[in-house]
């Protein structure tokens, strides 16, 4: 069985992160200025952004949870994947320095044509989206401590036991965009790796 979700998607309240099609948040998500799991780490007062032209990942899951720092709370879609591979990958964040102004980073790799960003159990925290997603074999309502088809929830999430999720088989994303605020990789791969610091803001979109 296979489902497709079109569109955007602005997160406003923590129920709304589960509609299915926030599953395109799982997309592109690799935060590489981020080092460890999104439950280990106090997350910065920043949000990043990601685009990417196409995702094809293995084992999906995706449930609600809480992401804390200094900011205050802040409830995101986790998604979670086995496996992914990555066309065209941008991520990109600014950062305001007193005085200089904004300065941005911004990273590329698998560029079309070439190798593909390769990723492994890969979660991505994410409030934000505009994708079309594609479902293998979807399961809705699932509850998230008896997922079988993605990695499960990433250890010391914030998250209500027993609470709703959904899990697929696989998942295709295209012309993907994403904010988040926090993402993590077992390994990640990264062909054609290309990173630009510039003064001002300098965005993937």
């Amino acid at each position: 069985m296979e489902s497709l979700a079109r569109g955007g998607t602005r997160w406003k309240r923590f129920a709304v992160v589960m509609v299915p099609s926030v599953a395109a948040t799982a997309a592109i998500g690799v935060a590489l200025s981020q080092g460890a799991l999104a439950a280990s780490f106090s997350v910065s007062g920043q949000q990043f952004k990601v685009t990417a032209d196409q995702l094809d990942g293995k084992g999906f899951v995706q449930y609600g949870a809480l992401d804390s720092g200094k900011s205050g709370a802040h409830p995101v879609a986790v998604v979670g994947l086995d496996t992914a591979e990555i066309t065209n990958l941008c991520q990109s964040v600014v950062v305001p320095v007193p005085v200089f102004g904004d300065v941005s980073m911004t990273l590329s790799a698998g560029k079309p044509g070439g190798p593909r960003v390769e990723a492994k159990k890969l979660y991505i925290d994410a409030d934000d989206l505009q994708a079309n997603a594609t479902f293998t074999n979807i399961d809705i309502g699932t509850s998230i401590d008896s997922t079988t088809k993605g990695p499960g929830p990433s250890k010391g999430d914030k998250y209500a036991p027993d609470s709703f999720s959904q899990q697929a088989e696989s998942v295709r994303f295209t012309d993907v965009k994403q904010r988040a605020w926090a993402t993590t990789a077992g390994t990640f791969k990264l062909s054609g790796l290309g990173m630009k610091v510039q003064k001002g803001k300098h965005e993937c979109y």
